[in-house]
Parts: C-alpha cells; structure tokens; sequence
C-alpha cells in the first residue's frame, strides 16, 4: 500500500454514498457481515467502503477509499477483481463472484455482488462483499462430520453383515449351516419348476478317518474339515451353495447344472480330496469322501424326493467302500 492517503473526489458526499447504496439489492445489504463500496470506474478508486471492511483486511485508519485495487493488494487478485466488474459492467445488472486470497495474514474467501450504479453521470461500480471463510471453514467441518458420521454407519453395517454371515456359518469348515443351505435350496425348486430349469444336489461325506487323523483327535478332525471347507469353496461358483449338513456331511447345490456336468465336477473334487494334503503340528494328514449325487427334476420332482435320492446315492457310495462317486437312479416317466 502506498504512504499517501488517495482522497476520494471533494463533490463525494454521504449523500451521494445512501443514493448509490439504495441502487443495491438491499437483501445483500442486510445480510450479517456484509460490507458495501461505491468504485468510481474512470480512475478505478473507491469513493467509498464500510469501516468494517477495512478493518477485516487489515488496512487500519486508512481504509479503501481513495485507493485503487492496485495500490491495496497483490497484482493477481486487482486483476480478478477488475475482471469480475468488466462482467457486470458488460452483463448490466448484479453480478455474483467469488475472490479467495490473503491479507494481513488472514485467509480470505469472500462472495461479492457487484451491480453497476448511474448517478449524476457518474459510472460506478457498487459492489457487497462477505467473508465467507468462518462459515465455509464450518461448512466443510459439517461435510467431514457428516462423512465421519456416514463411514461409521458404513463400518457397523458391515460389521452387521459379517456377524449375521457369521451366525448362519460353521465355525470348523467355514461354510454355511443346514438352515441357510435349505433355504437356498427351496428358492432354486421354485425357480427350477417356474422355468424348467435343471440343478443338482449333491451330498459328501468325509470316509473314516486315518489312523494318523484318529491320533489327533478333535485337532485332526477340525483340520480334516477346515481343509473340505476350503476345497467346496473355492470348487463352487458364486450362483451354487454349499453348507455343512451333519457331523462329516456336507451338501452342495449346483445351480443350473446337470447330472452329467454334476457327477464331472464331483469326480473331480473327490479326486482333489483323495491327494490333498493337510498339514498339522508337523504330520500329513490326508482324506477320502464319498459323493452321492442327485438331480432336479430328473431323479426326482419334489424336494423332498430329491434329498432322499441324494441319501440314498450316497449310501451307495459308502457301501462300495467309499473315496466314490454314485449318481442317482433317474426316474422313467410311467414306470
């Protein structure tokens, strides 16, 4: 700022400042910290400005009248400035602009609206000026409360969602439990019967144990099921289901697949059973199962019909002396 104060015009008088400022909107004038100026556009030096306006950029007893853009702040933001009142002088009515910069050390985010004023011959500039910076600093300490707010609401679903998935899995294999599996199950032979679509079901049983799964005890057991766990879930796509049925049972649903397909893929997993090795405080362990598999509806054409073929198909495989895989008897209409 310079060291001489730039009087504004002798035929400026506090009259001449109610006519321009009643030119404003008086909404904006009313408005809590707001501040007003009158610019005379020929030299570009204000004619006047609120006491408090001076003060919040700390120009002190000098103030801004008399003073221009240039001789009051960096070259950057008088061209801004002067850029936004060349738009409401073009545009000939209120125009709204946003300037954010500093002064006196203070961060400054002001809304201004700037209107072009006619008076005695005159061209003005009238202009309000807010800081807005205290009430967007809160603004944006509202939006990441409301964002903190809103991630924990996120997390406690979530954690919702895994305690309900948790309660509805079994803690050993990981998979699902009977009550969620039957569920499933019923949804897929309405759909299967509303579409004529085929799935399969098919029942696993872990064969006797080892005589080194024996000597563990309860420890090799659960690292037996841990292992039939991890092998259904990741030899099932997302659209099939899998669950722990019984004590060394297991069940799997196969979603608009086949007999045939079924029997194929089940082969295949028995196979990965029989060479799987399960490692446990230092011994390898292995397994065998038996698979019975049934098909909907051509071994049956009720649910309860399917599940008793699956058993019965699977008793057969135990019977051959399991590590087998035993498709049901498909039924002959008529027969």
């Amino acid at each position: 700022m310079p060291s001489t104060l730039h009087e504004p015009p002798m035929t400026w008088t506090a009259a001449d400042t109610g006519a321009a400022l009643a030119q404003l909107m008086p909404a904006w004038l009313q408005r809590g910290g707001a501040w007003s100026t009158v610019k005379d556009l020929e030299t570009g030096r204000y004619l006047h400005a609120d006491a408090g306006l001076a003060q919040r950029l700390g120009l002190g007893a000098d103030g801004l009248a008399g003073h221009t853009d240039g001789d009051l702040f960096e070259s950057g933001v008088a061209a801004a400035l002067r850029a936004a009142e060349q738009t409401a002088l073009a545009q000939g009515m209120a125009f709204f602009s946003e300037h954010q910069f500093e002064a006196a050390g203070r961060r400054h985010d002001f809304e201004v609206m700037r209107q072009p004023i006619a008076l005695g011959g005159q061209r003005l500039m009238g202009a309000v000026w807010r800081d807005c910076a205290a009430e967007r600093a809160q603004a944006q300490q509202l939006r990441a409360a409301l964002e903190q707010i809103e991630q924990q609401q996120r997390d406690h679903e979530r954690l919702r969602r895994e305690l309900v998935d948790q309660a509805m899995r079994d803690p050993e294999s990981g998979l699902h439990r009977r009550a969620h599996f039957e569920e499933q199950l019923r949804r897929e032979v309405d759909l299967s019967q509303r579409e004529h679509r085929e799935f399969s079901l098919v029942f696993l049983q872990i064969d006797e144990a080892s005589p080194r799964v024996r000597a563990l005890g309860q420890a090799g057991e659960r690292a037996v099921l841990e292992a039939m766990g991890r092998l259904l879930r990741g030899g099932t796509r997302a659209m099939d289901a899998s669950c722990r049925w019984g004590d060394r049972r297991f069940a799997v649903l196969l979603s608009g697949v086949g007999l045939a397909t079924a029997h194929s893929r089940m082969e295949g997993l028995r196979r990965k059973c029989a060479t799987q090795i399960v490692v446990h405080e230092g011994q390898e362990l292995g397994f065998t199962v038996s698979v019975g598999v049934a098909s909907f509806p051509h071994t049956a054409h009720s649910q309860e019909a399917l599940l008793a073929a699956c058993d019965a198909a699977l008793d057969e495989a135990c019977r051959r002396g399991g590590n087998a895989v035993t498709l049901a008897a498909i039924r002959f209409e008529g027969a």
